[in-house]
């Protein structure tokens, strides 16, 4: 659910920002379409990829995140040839794709200070990525830098509270506002703005206020049970 939810910034407000920038023309439908196909389209190559992969280097199936990246992979690359030159490519790559989502995250707050709060850029950007760095630090030093960060685990609970809860719990509060709060027909006026022919509109609707946040709020439970369980 995290990484669904992470990797189409969803719950987190950059949808939001980044939304609030393009032209009152642009068809959001396609541009929401074209987003999740091929969000959803890379994710399934990669899986292809990756779960052979495994099975060839003989490496678990269940692992992943932190511990397929950077524990089983360098084991990958090397038992291939050329796993060097890979390593290289992929660990560049996946620098890239780090800092262009911090990048994206950072816009959020950095927009709110800069728009509602009249600060420069430059000054919120500083502030935020300072911040950031800060709450970071125990989190990158909970495998080994110091014994405190290590035996509180501060990475696991933040990628659990950020990475899980706080998305989902996101998601949900977007949807209520939109359905319930902002209003329906204000939403749909911004659709229909760049895309006359919205053709879903009373699926859309009816996933807006009361499916897509029932089944946040089932999966929040699911998450708690295993949890508690």
């Amino acid at each position: 659910l995290g990484q669904a939810f992470f990797s189409l910034s969803l719950g987190m407000g950059t949808m939001i920002t980044y939304g609030s920038y393009i032209s009152k023309s642009d068809n959001l439908v396609s541009s929401a379409g074209w987003v999740t196909f091929s969000d959803t389209f890379i994710a399934l190559l990669a899986g292809l990829i990756i779960f052979p992969t495994l099975a060839f280097a003989h490496q678990p199936m269940d692992v992943g995140g932190f511990g397929l990246v950077f524990q089983v992979f360098p084991i990958i690359f090397s038992q291939i040839p050329g796993g060097y030159i890979f390593a290289l490519l992929f660990f560049s790559l996946l620098c890239v794709a780090a800092l262009t989502s911090t990048i994206s995250l950072l816009e959020v707050p950095v927009a709110y200070l800069v728009d509602e709060r009249e600060w420069s850029r430059k000054k919120a950007a500083l502030i935020v990525g300072f911040l950031s760095f800060v709450i970071g630090v125990p989190a990158a030093l909970s495998f080994g830098g110091m014994k405190i960060f290590t035996k509180i685990d501060f990475f696991g609970k933040f990628d659990f509270i950020f990475g899980n809860i706080s998305l989902a719990v996101g998601a949900l509060l977007i949807c209520v506002f939109v359905g319930y709060v902002w209003g329906v027909k204000n939403a749909i006026k911004e659709i229909f703005s760049g895309n006359h022919k919205f053709k879903i509109k009373p699926l859309w609707v009816f996933s807006l206020k009361f499916l897509s946040p029932l089944a946040v709020i089932i999966i929040l439970i699911f998450i708690k049970k295993l949890v508690s369980g």
